[in-house]
């Protein structure tokens, strides 16, 4: 394996963005949050939204004590919101199982709701500076590039954490750069569509460079368009309950005039089914 350690933590430590959970005294909690929402979810997006959730919810069990249909209100437009009840779920767990404190164990992080293997190991890497590989979206791209030599990453399996451990340096605090450093070069130099190569700090060690930039293909599952599917009507659905600040609609009046209301019943439907609705006597509510 190339030794990447020290090209790409050099330039991160010139390059990094200043976001609120890489700061030192952030803690466990704000790490935690931040993964939640940042999945699938533009930085500039979700910092506003992380300020006025941890303004509301401090720790976990300030939001432990807060009811479900509160998260979803607060998570507002962040998109995806049963990372909401995956959140409020977890705080649960963490004040019931931990004393209301996030743990540090990555077996332990696992076993609350809504957490996977890059959560867990994020957590326990960022917020408490733990050894271990951490491997999102645009870690997988720069490994698949400069180890692989492939233009983009197959479909995400065990062997990516494999790879990443076998280049993460031997050092704690320098394996914890080095994650940080690798995901940063993916989204601001080794991107997806127009990847800045004369500007990568790996460019003399990258394989597909090397290799001349072939095109291997792109696996990447592609996200269905939003514009007229089932998730906008799903929006359309709660953003109408978030409204009703607690109150109860009446269920056949919510888009009563959507287009298409076949649509709008499996919208409904699948809302009861995820935990994100109630439906009781012919009305419509957030979950209590």
């Amino acid at each position: 394996m190339p030794d990447l350690a020290a090209p790409l933590i050099a330039w991160y430590r010139e390059n990094a963005r200043d976001l609120p959970w890489r700061h030192p005294q952030f803690g466990a909690w704000g790490v935690l949050v931040s993964e939640f929402m940042l999945q699938q979810t533009p930085v500039g997006r979700v910092i506003p939204r992380l300020e006025e959730w941890l303004a509301r919810w401090p720790t976990p069990t300030a939001l432990a004590g807060a009811s479900p249909a509160d998260a979803v209100r607060q998570w507002a437009n962040l998109g995806y919101p049963r990372r909401a009840l995956w959140l409020h779920r977890a705080a649960v767990e963490i004040r019931d199982r931990h004393h209301g404190v996030v743990p540090r164990d990555v077996e332990a992080l696992l076993a609350l709701t809504g957490i996977g293997d890059y959560t867990a190991r994020a957590v326990a890497v960022f917020a408490y500076g733990d050894r271990h590989p951490v491997v999102d979206t645009n870690t997988r791209r720069v490994l698949a590039r400069a180890i692989d030599g492939r233009s983009q990453p197959g479909a995400a399996s065990r062997r990516d954490l494999a790879t990443m451990s076998a280049v993460l340096p031997t050092g704690t605090a320098e394996s914890a750069v080095f994650n940080a450093a690798a995901m940063e070069l993916g989204a601001l130099v080794c991107t997806a569509r127009s990847p800045a190569c004369e500007r990568c700090p790996l460019a003399a060690h990258c394989a597909w460079r090397a290799a001349g930039f072939p095109d291997t293909g792109d696996a990447r599952p592609r996200q269905a368009r939003y514009e007229g599917s089932d998730r906008q009507a799903r929006g359309a659905v709660l953003k109408i309950l978030r409204e009703a600040d607690g109150h109860e609609a009446a269920l056949d009046g919510v888009l009563a005039g959507w287009p298409d209301a076949r649509q709008r019943d499996r919208a409904i439907d699948s809302l009861i089914a995820d935990g994100l609705a109630e439906a009781i006597d012919g009305m419509l509510r957030l979950p209590r």
